[in-house]
C-alpha cells in the first residue's frame, strides 16, 4: 500500500550521526576497576548517561550469564501477544478499538544503529525491555499516513548513550561530544522506564571477573608443576649442560639421557585446600540470575544441587510487571496520539500486552475452551496466531 509521511517527518537520528558514533566507538569495560565503575554510576545518576550505558551494553553482550538471563527476560515480554479493548460499549469506542488494532498489527520497528534488525510488535517489545536493564529505552517515532485516513509508524530504537538526563528529562545529544541535549518532542519519542538492574549487574560483573582473572593467572602459573634438577656434575661441564637442557625441556614429551648422579623432580606449587575463586564466581552468577529472572537459572541450581528457587512465583510477578510497563508506555506515548490524529479525541480503547508467562499450549487451550463455554467471544485470528494455525482454506 502506498504511504506518504505525515508532515514529511524525517528521522532525528541521522545517518551522519550514526556514522560519527560508529567511528568513535571504544571498549568501555577494558581495564574496568571498582573506582572507574563507581565514577560511571555516579555520573549516570547525575544525568551523564553515556559511559555507563555503553559499559552496560558491553557487559550484556559479553558476559555469558548476563546475556542468557537478559535474553530470556526480554524474549518473554510480549511473547503471548496483546489485545486492544474498548473502554466502554459505545460505537465510538468500538471505532477507536478497531483503529488501534489495525495500527498495532501493522507497526514496524528497526534498530537505528543496525538497520538489519527489523521486525514488528515482537521486536518492539524486546527493545522496550532494554529499560529493565538500563533504566530507560527510547524509540524515535516516524509517523506515516496510510491512504486517506489511515496511520502507521516506524519505531526506531535509539540506544541510551545518545541522551543525557541532567534536567530530570531525557534530552537528545545532537553531536557525539555534546553535553547539552535537545528536548524530546511529545509524540515524536517513546520512552520506557524500567528498574535499571544493570547497575547492580555491573557491580556483580566486576567482582565476578576480578576473581576469574586471578583464577586464570593461577592456572597459568600452577597448572604445570615446577621442576628442580639435581646433579653432581661440575658447573659448565658437558654433563652439567646436558642436565640443564633436560630441565629446560621437561614436559609432556620429555626425553633425556643423563649421567649418573643427575635427577629431575616435579615441585607442586599449587595451593593446599580449596580455592576461593569458584565460590566467588558462582555467587556473582547467582546474583545476576536472580536480578534478571527472579530466581536462579536452572542450570546453576542443578549444578549446585539445591534445586529450583523456592520463590517460584517471582518470575510471574516480573512478567506481570513487564507487561504493565509495556502497556502503560504504549498507551501514554503512542495510542493517545493515534486517536487524536484519527478522531480528534482522547482514546476510548487501550492496548493491553499479555504477560509473558510460560503457561504452555495445553494450559492455553484449556483457557480458550473455558472462555468459549462461558460465552466469551474469541477472535479466530488471535486463536490461529497463538497455536500456529494457518488461514482457513
Amino acid at each position: 500500500m502506498e504511504t506518504t509521511k505525515m508532515n514529511e517527518a524525517k528521522p532525528i537520528l541521522s545517518t551522519q550521526r550514526v556514522v560519527a558514533h560508529m567511528r568513535s566507538r571504544f571498549d568501555p569495560i577494558r581495564s574496568l576497576t571498582p573506582e572507574r565503575l563507581s565514577r560511571m554510576l555516579d555520573d549516570f545518576h547525575a544525568g551523564y548517561l553515556r559511559e555507563a550505558a555503553l559499559a552496560w551494553d558491553a557487559i550484556e553482550r559479553r558476559d555469558d550469564i548476563v546475556q542468557a538471563a537478559a535474553s530470556k527476560r526480554k524474549l518473554s515480554a510480549g511473547r503471548n501477544g496483546w489485545d486492544v479493548l474498548a473502554l466502554d460499549d459505545s460505537p465510538r469506542a468500538a471505532e477507536h478499538a478497531a483503529a488501534l488494532d489495525e495500527f498495532w498489527r501493522n507497526v514496524r520497528c528497526v534498530n537505528a544503529l543496525d538497520e538489519n534488525e527489523r521486525g514488528g510488535f515482537s521486536l518492539l517489545a524486546r527493545q522496550m525491555m532494554d529499560a529493565v536493564g538500563k533504566r530507560y529505552a527510547v524509540h524515535e517515532i516516524v509517523w506515516e499516513r496510510v491512504g486517506a485516513r489511515g496511520l502507521s509508524a516506524v519505531f526506531r530504537f535509539v540506544p541510551l548513550w545518545f541522551f543525557e538526563n541532567r534536567t530530570g528529562r531525557l534530552r537528545f545529544l545532537p553531536t557525539e561530544h555534546a553535553l547539552e541535549g535537545e528536548a524530546l518532542e511529545p509524540g515524536r519519542w517513546m520512552v520506557a522506564c524500567g528498574a535499571g538492574i544493570m547497575e547492580a549487574c555491573s557491580v556483580a560483573y566486576l567482582y565476578k571477573h576480578l576473581p576469574l582473572r586471578d583464577w586464570l593467572l593461577y592456572c597459568e602459573r600452577n597448572g604445570m608443576p615446577g621442576v628442580r634438577g639435581v646433579t653432581d656434575a661440575t658447573p659448565g661441564s658437558e654433563e652439567w649442560r646436558a642436565a640443564r637442557e633436560a630441565v629446560e625441556a621437561f614436559g609432556a614429551e620429555f626425553r633425556a639421557l643423563m649421567s649418573e648422579g643427575t635427577s629431575i623432580e616435579a615441585i607442586d606449587l599449587g595451593a593446599k585446600g580449596s580455592l576461593p575463586y569458584a565460590e566467588l564466581v558462582e555467587r556473582m552468577d547467582r546474583g545476576i540470575s536472580v536480578l534478571w529472572r527472579g530466581s536462579d537459572l536452572s542450570t546453576i541450581s542443578r549444578e549446585s544441587g539445591i534445586g529450583a528457587s523456592l520463590q517460584k512465583d517471582e518470575p510471574d510477578l516480573l512478567a506481570d510487571g513487564d507487561a504493565a510497563m509495556l502497556t502503560e508506555t504504549l498507551n501514554e506515548c503512542v495510542s493517545r496520539y493515534v486517536t487524536q490524529f484519527l478522531f480528534g479525541e482522547e482514546p476510548r480503547a487501550r492496548i493491553y500486552v499479555r504477560p509473558g508467562r510460560h503457561t504452555g499450549i495445553s494450559m492455553d487451550l484449556q483457557i480458550y475452551r473455558a472462555a468459549h463455554e462461558m460465552g466469551i467471544q474469541i477472535s479466530e485470528r488471535d486463536f490461529r496466531e497463538r497455536f500456529g494455525l494457518g488461514e482457513a482454506g
